[in-house]
């Protein structure tokens, strides 16, 4: 028998589901601990390990969808980071409008990956000494033109490695990236450093709950929807922000069966997160992730984050509701210090949780200086939680159609985008979802299990990987930059696009293994590729190839009862 179980740390609650051959057997909630994410996650974890039986033998894999990286970008608790740029001539580097120090040193990598003028290894002597001098904790190095070569910016850690080890380790941005937007290379190369320790210390304290319940492999969910082994994210820990909402959409592709274009609420206690699907795909975002107005190259799927939820504080004036985006406790029904959207259900009996009465109470209060009865204050406040939903759906909306937008196979052009369903998960899901498609004129989905659906989504996830391969045959050279990989063209003239492709599918196979999983060429697929025909005088000297290949993130289908399993489930 085959166990599994899912975890999603979320800014509220922590759930886990325990799933057998597919099917779910338990689903647990547990309170999540901002200052130790991993007690919750073992109080989770302890709950739906009751309903497996003693004489499992073999270690039970475990998937976590943790806010951890989040976090730590949108607070700025991140480690100070410099980063050593290798910016080239032509660029004004000092315009770029980053908010990080940026240390420049002189070298030159050209477009083709030629080098035009060496590291200047005295100048990066006294950079990384200024560096640690001034109480950096961590570096990055990003060449402009590293993805077609990596020495320069392997030259930098190098040195870091022999002089200046404090400052290790270095994030070198050809091994998050092969693509080429210089200033957002820059930027997610900054942040995964700043937040490396961060996440060393997340999967040291996890890896004392796999000892202690005896776990198997365990898989961080990333921002595309795919799963990193947890060891491996130590290194690359950038590529786990925005997990949460990758485990909404992974959670309703697992559950529902037709999508179509459906628009996704995961409605939790603080925040309400918007994601989108077209004709059956989750949309991506067009250049990479963006997160606290930091724009990165993270392969992440396509979500807004809207100040909205259960436990968001509201507010009255005696004409227009006011709802979040902060929250300041619990609801009042449970004990917190205002008045939350929750209690307006606890309060109308649509919800069997806390005290009503004390609910009512609160209510009442607020409305008493209006003269307006308590259960009218619950249905504003209802209204207002469904008004403030719709019309941030209907604003994405409008701003996707006025750009192209990205799915994961396709790029779509000049179609108007509009939804024609709402599906929604989340604790408050199952009745503010109704209410909310009311305001739209849709019909909905409640997913099941819906207070635990993230965690599904975490379970359901399969492990994935992406790597570019950039060949020039004109120089007879060949780099796939995540893995570290420089090598000769053997036959030049005799290289085309079937043996670049095959090349890119081989050294994404290997990446994988480096990663941790096994893949056959068959789950390989080509997502984007460009020749260019190089010209010298009136001649083809070459052509120069460009290749992006991944393993395209996948979900187990969960089955929804356990007769479908074909077999006694206990």
């Amino acid at each position: 028998m085959s166990y599994l179980v899912g975890i999603d740390v979320g800014g509220t609650n922590t759930n886990a589901v325990l799933l057998k051959n597919d099917v779910v057997l338990a689903t647990a909630k547990a309170a999540t601990d901002h200052k130790h994410l991993h007690l919750g996650t073992m109080q989770a974890i302890a709950s739906v390990l009751k309903f497996v039986p003693d004489s499992v033998d073999k270690p039970i894999e475990l998937h976590l969808s943790t806010t951890l990286a989040t976090n730590a970008v949108v607070e700025g608790k991140g480690a100070p980071t410099a980063a050593v740029i290798i910016p080239g001539p032509g660029l004004r580097w000092e315009e770029l409008g980053l908010a990080f120090k940026l240390f420049p040193v002189k070298g030159y990598i050209d477009h083709r990956g030629r080098e035009q003028a060496p590291l200047d290894h005295n100048q990066l002597e006294e950079v990384l000494a200024e560096i640690k001098q001034s109480g950096f904790e961590a570096v990055a190095v990003i060449g402009k033109f590293s993805p077609r070569n990596l020495q320069h910016e392997l030259e930098v850690e190098e040195l870091v490695t022999r002089k200046f080890p404090e400052l290790l380790p270095v994030t070198l941005g050809h091994r998050l990236s092969g693509r080429l937007n210089f200033p957002r290379r820059i930027t997610t190369a900054v942040l995964n450093a700043s937040i490396a320790k961060i996440q060393a210390k997340f999967v040291s304290m996890v890896q004392e709950v796999k000892d202690r319940y005896n776990l198997g492999r365990i898989y961080l969910l990333k921002a595309d929807g795919g799963g990193i082994d947890m060891k491996v994210s130590i290194t690359r820990p950038i590529e786990t922000i925005l997990s949460g909402p990758a485990a909404s959409l992974m959670a309703t592709m697992a559950l529902v069966e037709e999508i179509g274009d459906a628009v996704v609420l995961d409605i939790g206690g603080t925040t309400t997160e918007i994601s989108l699907f077209y004709r059956g795909e989750p949309l991506t975002e067009r250049d990479g992730a963006e997160i606290a107005g930091f724009a990165t190259l993270v392969p992440a799927l396509f979500s807004r984050s809207l100040g909205l939820g259960g436990d968001s504080a509201v507010n009255y004036d005696g004409h227009k509701v006011s709802i979040g985006p902060w929250r300041e406790g619990p609801p009042v029904a449970l004990g917190g210090p205002r008045v939350t959207p929750t209690d307006a259900v606890v309060a109308l009996g649509a919800a069997n949780i806390g005290d009503q009465e004390r609910a009512i109470q609160a209510l009442k209060e607020m409305g008493a200086c209006y003269e307006i009865d308590p259960i009218i204050m619950a249905k504003k406040i209802v209204t207002a939680f469904s008004l403030k939903a719709a019309e941030a759906i209907n604003e994405i909306y409008i701003s996707l159609n006025s750009r192209p937008v990205y799915t994961v196979s396709q790029v779509m052009a000049g179609e108007n985008l509009k939804p024609d369903r709402l599906i929604g998960m989340g604790g408050p899901a199952a009745y503010f979802i109704p209410k909310i498609a009311e305001q739209m004129g849709l019909p909905f989905t409640v997913l099941p299990y819906h207070e635990a659906a993230n965690a599904i989504g975490a379970a359901a996830s399969r492990p994935t990987v992406a790597t570019t391969l950039r060949a020039d045959t004109a120089l007879g050279k060949l780099v796939v930059p995540e893995l570290d990989y420089v090598a000769n063209i053997p036959r030049p003239l005799l290289f085309n696009l079937e043996a670049a492709r095959r090349e890119a599918i081989a050294k994404t196979i290997t990446y994988a293994e480096q990663m941790g999983t096994l893949f056959e060429p068959s789950e390989i697929e080509v997502t984007e590729e460009e020749v260019f025909n190089m010209v010298r005088g009136f001649h083809m000297v070459g052509k120069n190839y460009t290749l992006t290949t991944q393993v395209k993130p996948q979900v187990r289908r969960i089955k929804k009862h356990r007769d479908e399993m074909g077999e006694d489930s206990e």
